[in-house]
């Protein structure tokens, strides 16, 4: 970190100490991993080749479909060989690209959910203008805007983090190069980072969320005003997933990135940190694809198309 000349390299502990549990979360990283490649692959070509999935919904989930395939890859193969060898290292740069790119991944998702839930909102809300205000050019830079906001942030941390004297530690008590993880090596008063972390994490989470809550609250108003039971069942299916993804992204999210590093137990905020990179991207295509008939018709018709070629 500050002293990275001589800090070549960083012990990854995860749960060496306890082979047994490391052998099953490695069993488990690795379905996960396959499974969440798998998935979000499905969901990006087939949004891509069916042209009734060329609409800002499709369009928002193909974008959280690429980022969660890059997230957990930036992540998942390096802990699966971690888990399978002794000499378990990452070096310096490999860290900090590592720390960099996971962290990046992570507040654009955030700001996407966001994005999705303003998608929602003007589909069931707004329905007769709803091509107009979520126009090709508007859903883009919504998704840019995510993007840029999300990396940005990530170098203003990963910058702040990675500056901190080590003083001769290199043990991370954890998976992967996380933030909170790594200010817990640094030999000096760690109290400005995590007032700052504290500070962009109420604004990368706390207030996307709350633009989530606020175009949920006019959903629900305007799904109690549908008279027909029928009508709301299907304007509540257009939610539902949305809002089961948003729960298990910003629950965990929220638990270890809202309280102080040093406040963390041993596990918790290892295997919280494990679920929403590596759980959380395999379920968000299950969920998205499970109740989706748009999406199994599209399957259907791609893969019947393939097979007339």
């Amino acid at each position: 970190m500050g002293n990275s000349q001589s800090q070549s390299e960083f012990i990854l502990l995860g749960v060496a100490d306890r082979p047994r549990l490391e052998m099953l979360l490695s069993a488990v990283v690795l379905i996960c991993y396959v499974m969440t490649l798998l998935g979000n692959t499905i969901i990006i070509v087939v949004s891509r080749l069916d042209p009734r999935l060329h609409t800002p919904m499709y369009f928002f989930l193909s974008n959280l479909s690429f980022l969660d395939l890059c997230y957990t890859t930036s992540l998942g193969p390096h802990m699966l060989v971690n888990f399978w060898r002794k000499q378990k290292t990452i070096n310096y740069v490999a860290c900090a690209v590592q720390l960099y790119v996971s962290l990046s991944l992570g507040s654009t998702e955030c700001l996407l959910l966001a994005s999705m839930a303003y998608d929602r909102y003007a589909a069931v809300c707004q329905p007769l203008h709803y091509t107009a205000i979520m126009s090709h050019s508007v859903c883009f830079k919504m998704a840019a805007v995510s993007w840029a906001i999300g990396f940005s942030h990530s170098l203003v941390q990963t910058a702040m983090t990675l500056r901190l004297p080590v003083c001769g530690h290199n043990r991370i008590d954890h998976f992967f190069c996380e933030v909170p993880a790594l200010l817990r090596l640094a030999c000096v008063d760690i109290s400005v980072n995590e007032a700052v972390l504290s500070a962009s994490s109420v604004v990368i989470l706390l207030l996307p969320l709350a633009l989530i809550i606020v175009s949920y609250g006019y959903i629900t108003v305007a799904v109690l005003r549908i008279r027909s039971a029928e009508g709301r069942r299907k304007a509540f299916n257009t939610c539902a997933s949305h809002l089961t993804v948003v729960s298990l992204f910003y629950g965990s999210a929220i638990f270890s990135y809202l309280q102080p590093p040093s406040n963390y137990s041993r596990d918790q905020g290892k295997m919280m940190s494990l679920f929403y990179t590596v759980v959380a991207p395999m379920l968000n295509p299950l969920i998205y694809t499970l109740r989706n008939k748009e999406v199994h018709q599209a399957v259907k018709r791609v893969m019947g198309r393939e097979r007339t070629l």
